[in-house]
């Protein structure tokens, strides 16, 4: 059945007046859905800008805060566009977006659950926070600082000055050292003493010499335990606890302890011995060993 130009024409042609003519009977539904979107825009907008102001006197979490305002003005904006689209008429329109932004996050959620997983990770991070910006942490051998925490990763500055990124869902299942969540911090030295020295008094005076270190804490035990009898040497641990604030603090402590240690040792003629090695010759120890020159 062949159609000719004109039929076609006309066909289009009554379409387009079809079109037209319910337009403009929708017109002031139309009317009234971009006066409920801009309205539900306004709400969302002013929302988001009241919780930004009260919202840090309850918590000063920024990454928090931050996702909650735009978690409130998303909803809002969501609302408003569901209403306006009832008020057209569109209920059906609504209804297949709804199933399928159903279909899509799934189909998302499969393909991206790394970039999922990371970014719920940042937001449980940021609700318990078990760490905060400043933090010196260790994660799987990285030893850094917390220098940024954002809803995918988190930046550790290294004491070397190299900036490690992170996948939050790391920070969060994977064990972390905090070093900064407690006040102190225990400082564990091995020294050795020749086996010709006073023991007693080498354990009176290596605690002396950590009392002067300015981060010792005067209120926790220092520790002197002699915890084996080594090639050239009896060895012992000095233990002792220091006021931790973060950064270079524990290496400092440890420095100052060797230093202090050194000196006292030395104005005592206290001995750190060198590894020695006895050579005994012959099958009974202390003989001779005689050479015998042959020609």
């Amino acid at each position: 059945m062949n159609i000719s130009v004109e039929q076609t024409l006309k066909l289009l042609g009554e379409k387009l007046i079809s079109w037209y003519e319910a337009l403009v009977a929708h017109i002031p539904n139309i009317l009234i859905a971009v006066i409920v979107f801009l309205v539900f825009n306004w709400i969302g907008k002013t929302l988001k800008k009241l919780v930004g102001q009260h919202l840090p006197k309850v918590s000063d979490n920024k990454s928090i805060n931050s996702l909650a305002q735009n978690l409130i003005y998303l909803s809002v904006f969501l609302l408003g566009c569901f209403i306006g689209l009832e008020v057209v008429g569109l209920d059906k329109a609504v209804t297949s977006i709804l199933a399928g932004a159903g279909v899509v996050g799934i189909a998302l959620g499969f393909a991206f659950q790394e970039i999922a997983s990371n970014f719920i990770s940042g937001i449980l991070i940021a609700i318990q926070e078990p760490y905060k910006l400043g933090d010196v942490v260790e994660v799987e051998g990285t030893l850094g600082t917390v220098t940024n925490i954002e809803l995918r990763t988190t930046t550790l500055t290294t004491f070397q000055g190299l900036e490690v990124y992170i996948p939050n869902k790391d920070m969060f299942t994977k064990a972390i050292i905090n070093y900064t969540s407690t006040p102190t911090r225990r400082v564990d030295l091995s020294v050795g003493v020749s086996y010709a020295d006073d023991l007693s008094q080498v354990e009176a005076i290596t605690k002396d010499a950590l009392r002067k270190i300015p981060t010792c804490l005067s209120d926790r035990p220092i520790e002197i335990l002699f915890d084996e009898f080594g090639d050239s040497s009896i060895n012992f641990k000095a233990r002792f606890w220091i006021k931790y604030s973060g950064g270079s603090d524990y290496l400092t402590a440890k420095h100052q302890a060797v230093m202090a240690i050194k000196e006292a040792f030395d104005q005592n003629d206290i001995t750190i011995p060198f590894p020695i090695r006895t050579l005994d010759f012959g099958i009974k120890g202390g003989k001779e060993l005689k050479s015998q020159i042959t020609s």
